[in-house]
């Protein structure tokens, strides 16, 4: 999702069309490093700590309305949630988009629709609609048949207008225990297909068999991995083993829950907000996530432009 700011005495207008430069650091073998986000606030916070691109979380955003990461969210919904978030944003937003809510023809509306919304790529994961979260225990990890899948990402691949609109291609073979050799034989397919980077998950607490992986691994594409199950392994493991984007993609989420937990907990027993014992943001600091100051820079330029208008 793109944006460029238009700069004259305010940068209060935003157009919709800024560059996208993940695929170049990619191609450039530079590692790129992604946070989760389940709202604009989220989106916004990771952006400003030097993160590279925002990945919209399905369960994130699935967990802020309370709802099951089940394939519940419908696409118009999701599209909403991550349109603020890229128009909030100065870098790309990346779509968690299950499934693809549909079969070829449904994925290549998906990709217009989010494409012309500014959002910078989409996910897509091959397993059958209703989908379940990966890291449920006991979770339902039907496979899609890789030609079915491939279809998706030819379609995708067709619809999308822009280059740089990029096309996560996810396998979910280890999720579901059909091994290493199926999930090279699905990547090398999804890359034929037209996946711009894959990504492959695991729920193990060992990283072996991502490792494995990435060891037998002879695509030109990158890899994409999300460490969520197995959190002890390092960036510079990833980085030297090939991997050549990560995601934190519920780290937020779950602070978020956590935090918020604690302080309503306190809230409901208090007889003073100074008997609070946790660390909270001050109101400036919501004020500069806001942009407030802009407000009173936008309307010092709308005060100026009037007076150049000789209304007198």
């Amino acid at each position: 999702m793109f944006f460029i700011i238009i700069k004259k005495k305010t940068d209060w207008y935003i157009s919709h069309m800024s560059k996208n430069d993940l695929m170049k650091k990619l191609q450039e073998k530079q590692f790129v490093k992604v946070c989760g986000a389940f709202d604009v606030m989220s989106a916004k916070l990771a952006e400003m700590n030097g993160f590279d691109a925002i990945w919209a979380s399905g369960f994130g955003i699935s967990s802020a309305r309370a709802l099951p990461d089940a394939g519940i969210i419908t696409m118009t919904e999701l599209l909403d949630a991550v349109t603020f978030m890229a128009e909030a944003c100065n870098i790309p937003v990346i779509a968690d988009c299950d499934t693809g809510y549909g079969g070829p023809n449904n994925v290549a509306h998906l990709v217009k629709k989010f494409e012309n919304a500014g959002i910078g790529g989409i996910c897509m994961e091959d397993k059958t609609f209703p989908k379940e979260n990966s890291l449920f225990k006991d979770g339902k990890q039907d496979m899609l048949s890789k030609r079915d899948f491939v279809a998706k990402l030819v379609a995708a691949k067709n619809a999308k207008k822009n280059d740089d609109f990029i096309i996560i291609g996810r396998v979910e073979a280890l999720i579901a225990d059909l091994g290493v050799e199926e999930a090279l034989n699905r990547a090398n397919a999804y890359e034929k297909a037209g996946a711009d980077i894959i990504f492959v998950h695991s729920r193990k607490k060992s990283p072996d068999e991502i490792f494995e992986f990435l060891k037998r691994w002879k695509g030109k594409i990158p890899i994409m991995i999300i460490p969520t199950a197995f959190p002890t392994v390092t960036l510079d493991e990833l980085k030297s083993r090939g991997v050549g984007m990560v995601v934190f993609a519920h780290q937020t989420t779950l602070a978020a829950f956590a935090a918020v937990s604690d302080v309503v907990k306190q809230l409901s027993k208090i007889n003073s907000l100074s008997d609070l014992n946790t660390k909270m943001a001050s109101m400036e600091d919501l004020f500069k996530l806001q942009g407030m100051q802009k407000i009173r820079e936008h309307e010092s330029f709308i005060e100026e432009e009037i007076k150049k208008l000789d209304l007198n």
